[in-house]
Parts: structure tokens; C-alpha cells; sequence
């Protein structure tokens, strides 16, 4: 089972660790991950050192999908699209380039440009045709029927819980596979989603010191979603151990003795270089 067509079928929830570069994404697969999400706001930091406010254009997002589709292949590749970076037309062209740099889902959004992560404050949402009509360009731009658009919709904080609902059945009809109700506040207002939308694949948006209630894969699965999203885990931490490591090479004396880390040998097998010599090798050998 490799793709995520078949993951959304088979029973259990799939737990999507956040990838924001190559690397990431390639160690999230070794480490046993079924499905691997690309966070937005974290190709925006690592990638540019930008916040999430919609500044990384469609282009560049494209470019890092595939690149983080390659790294974690075979793993299929749930890649956000942000608000699809315009209107309808643009959501379509966004699918169409997400599908063939390797993603196997696309997320749309129906926040106003420029947006923001779904976790900040001061967000907008467009009108509700007017984001129906994205999700259904987007539908119709798909080149497989196995290929998924997850519809988000963040009028839980800009409206109330009620017309979060509203918008994610009209997602729903207008060709959305997964629904996605940003930040819930509370585990009453998830299992309304989850009571309300019963049988389809929802989303559960985990983000450390976000507005939604801190739950484990298990504890999610329980209420009723299918996907649970850990979309910026790795980044907090690894933003954390950065600025710590190169506060300490600044002091001019390299890492202290017993400092946690992979060996330099070890990080080459992770990347697969062995791999590939033995690759390089065999064709050598082929053409002698």
C-alpha cells in the first residue's frame, strides 16, 4: 500500500508529520511515516525565512513539491496550496503543477490574499461561492481520479463554528475528497465536525501551542478524523536546536564532547549515499 487513495480506504487514521525541505520529508518517510504534509509555513521559513503570510508565489511552491515529493517517495505527498494563490483559474493551473511535481493531494484554502497560518490572528476568508468555485477548478483540473483536493476552510475564527460547517459542505459538493475545519477551539467542537460530516476523510490540524486542543493520533481517531496533521513539530524543534548550535559555534570552539547529534558517516547513509554509488557503480559496470 503505497498510495494515498488506499491509505484513505484502509481503516485507522493517518498520522502526517510536516515536512518543510527535502530532508525533512526524507527522514519523516525513514522514520515510518505513510504520509508525509507539506507545511506552507514551513517552506516559508526554511526555505525563504519568511513568515506565512502568503509571500512564497505558486512557482516556488511547485519547485519545492517537487523536490519534497521526490525525497519522501514513494510516500504520497498531501502539499498545501495556501488559497490557491488567486482565483479559480490559478487553483486549477496550482493543481495541475502540484500534480506533476509528484503530490498525490493538494489543500486549498478559502482565505483572502494575503493570507495567513491558519493559527494566527487577523485572518479574512473570501466569499463562500467564490471558494466553492476554487475547490471545484480544482477538482476539475486533476489529471487522476486518485488524486485528492482537501478543502480548508478558516471561518471558524473569522465567522463562528456554524458557517465553518456551512462551507465545508458546500467544499464538499463542489468536489472536495477531504474536509479540513481549521482550529476547532474545543474537543466538543471536533466531534461536532466529526458527528456532522460523518464518513468523510477529516482533518485534524495539531500545532503546538495552536488554538486547537493538543490530541494524540489515537485520541483524534476516537472523535472521528481520518488525517491527523503534525504540521510544524519538527520545524519548532529543529528552529530551536539551530539557534542553540550556532550560538555555541559563535562562542569559536566547535560542538562540546557528548553533543546530541548524527555522526557525520550516519548522516551519509541517511541521505542515501551509499545507495547510490552502489547504483553508479553497477552502471559503470554495465557499460565496461
Amino acid at each position: 500500500m503505497t498510495n494515498l487513495h488506499e491509505h484513505l480506504a484502509a481503516p485507522g487514521i493517518i498520522v502526517a508529520p510536516g515536512a518543510y525541505d527535502a530532508l525533512s520529508a526524507k527522514l519523516a518517510a525513514q522514520a515510518g511515516a505513510k504520509v508525509v504534509y507539506m507545511t506552507g509555513f514551513g517552506v516559508s521559513g526554511a526555505s525563504f525565512g519568511l513568515p506565512d503570510i502568503g509571500l512564497v508565489s505558486a512557482a516556488e511552491m511547485s519547485e519545492r513539491v517537487r523536490a519534497i515529493a521526490g525525497a519522501c517517495a514513494p510516500v504520497p505527498l498531501i502539499a498545501d496550496g495556501d488559497n490557491g494563490h488567486g482565483g479559480p483559474l490559478n487553483a486549477a493551473r496550482l493543481t495541475r503543477a502540484y500534480e506533476a511535481a509528484g503530490a498525490e493531494c493538494i489543500q486549498i484554502e478559502d482565505q483572502v490574499f494575503p493570507k495567513r497560518c491558519g493559527h494566527m490572528e487577523g485572518k479574512e476568508v473570501i466569499a463562500i461561492e467564490e471558494a466553492a468555485a476554487k475547490i471545484r477548478a480544482s477538482a476539475e483540473a486533476r489529471d487522476s481520479k486518485y488524486f485528492k483536493v482537501m478543502a480548508r476552510t478558516d471561518a471558524r475564527a473569522t465567522h463562528n463554528l456554524d458557517e465553518a460547517l456551512r462551507r465545508g459542505e458546500a467544499f464538499l459538493k463542489a468536489g472536495a475528497d477531504i474536509l479540513f475545519i481549521e482550529a476547532p477551539r474545543d474537543e466538543s467542537e471536533m466531534r461536532k465536525v466529526a458527528e456532522t460530516f460523518k464518513g468523510v476523510p477529516l482533518v485534524a490540524n495539531i500545532v503546538e501551542d495552536g488554538k486547537t486542543p493538543y490530541l494524540g493520533a489515537k485520541a483524534l481517531e476516537e472523535l472521528g478524523f481520518k488525517i491527523a496533521l503534525f504540521p510544524v513539530s519538527a520545524l519548532l524543534v529543529v528552529a530551536g536546536r539551530l539557534q542553540g548550535v550556532y550560538e555555541t559555534l559563535m562562542k569559536g570552539e566547535g560542538l562540546p564532547d557528548g553533543e546530541e547529534r548524527v555522526t557525520f558517516q550516519r548522516y551519509n547513509e541517511l541521505i542515501g549515499l551509499n545507495e547510490m554509488m552502489a547504483d553508479a557503480a553497477a552502471i559503470t559496470q554495465k557499460t565496461e
